[in-house]
């Protein structure tokens, strides 16, 4: 029997409840993968994409329901609590890297974090540094000849792409991928979402990707998952997601949810 990662079991989260601004943001969210889903998360603006990737992420608390991560109730734990389970890349490529530090120093904090206290400039041992050549060759973009290289001194994706790998350097029961390849040209993106595939399958991770790209949506991860007012809606996998094209997938949402699909981003697409 496949081992359960992620389990989400009707979870709700409202925004400023009981006012005229309330905004139910999920709403009896239910969602379980198994060691090894790579699921792809796909819907329109406000459907509760982010929303339910920062309740497992523990960014806020939910109203009710229930969070498990690799059998684990993180459900009443704060972010810092459940940090050592997950890895998260963000939309801003600049985020997640310190910029004035070089690539093995980043590399080494994110190595180390959750470890006890580490000095602000570690010291990168000659053991992490090969460990670190051999892990960025994976990215195929020349970083492991790059090592002392400032990481302000990369480009959007390279650093994008850096920030993926850190984030899987402790192997996490779960990685979130919040559109993190938004920011980027549809070149660089290609580029990060082949890297991204390249280290999913090394540790065969357990991934949850928000993309507005419904062509990414198709072509990554074994199940896709398309959500539409704080709901999961579809959950698509295996042959049927092979075979899966745009026209499929929108048609699949008119008869679901009884309307048009509308996110400006994902058409553009």
């Amino acid at each position: 029997m496949s081992e359960i990662m992620l389990e989400i079991k009707d979870v709700r989260k409202a925004f400023n409840p009981g006012t005229i601004n309330e905004k139910i943001a999920l709403d009896g969210v239910d969602l379980t993968l198994e060691k090894g889903d790579f699921v792809t998360v796909i819907g329109g603006n406000g459907a509760g994409k982010s929303t339910m990737l920062n309740a497992v992420a523990g960014v806020w608390p939910i109203d009710s329901g229930s969070i498990q991560i690799a059998g684990m109730n993180v459900t009443g734990l704060p972010a810092f609590k459940r940090a050592s389970l997950i890895g998260r890349v963000f939309q801003d490529p600049m985020t997640g890297t310190a910029a004035t530090m070089q690539i093995e120093e980043n590399m080494a904090l994110a190595l180390r974090r959750g470890k006890g206290r580490s000095p602000f400039r570690p010291e990168v041992t000659r053991k992490e540094k090969e460990r670190f050549r051999e892990q960025l060759k994976i990215l195929d973009l020349g970083l492991e000849d790059r090592l002392t290289a400032k990481v302000g001194l990369l480009s959007g994706g390279q650093r994008q792409a850096l920030t993926l790998l850190m984030a899987t350097l402790q192997t996490p029961k779960i990685l979130l991928l919040d559109e993190h390849t938004a920011a980027l040209d549809p070149k660089t993106a290609e580029k990060v979402l082949a890297a991204t595939e390249k280290v999913v399958s090394k540790d065969n991770l357990t991934t949850l990707m928000i993309t507005h790209n419904m062509k990414d949506a198709i072509a990554y991860g074994n199940r896709l998952i398309m959500m539409n007012e704080g709901r999961v809606i579809l959950d698509i996998r295996g042959e049927e997601k092979a075979r899966l094209t745009v026209e499929d997938l929108l048609h699949k949402f008119t008869s679901v949810s009884g309307e048009e699909f509308a996110s400006d981003k994902a058409l553009l697409s």
